[in-house]
């Protein structure tokens, strides 16, 4: 997942070197954290929050086959 969330970040982004995703695994779930460059912050939640719940339903979609839930957190 943590490649999955890179690639879409970094094909949204004006600086895609400040990209860093971290992958958590717990018991029962993935914490997958992305964080961007400060100027890059609207361009990935996007209006009223649509690119960040668009990029959140496709790794849901691509998780759909594992047993663990997939969270995504956007940092600041």
């Amino acid at each position: 997942m943590k490649e999955l969330v890179e690639v879409i970040a970094k094909s949204l982004v004006e600086n895609p070197d400040e990209v860093v995703v971290t992958e958590t695994e717990k018991e029962d779930e993935i914490l997958v954290e992305l964080k961007v460059g400060p100027s890059d912050m609207g361009k990935i939640i996007g209006r009223q929050g649509r690119i960040a719940r668009a990029i959140r339903t496709v790794v849901k979609a691509a998780s759909s086959k594992s047993s663990k839930k997939v969270v995504v957190v956007i940092l600041q």
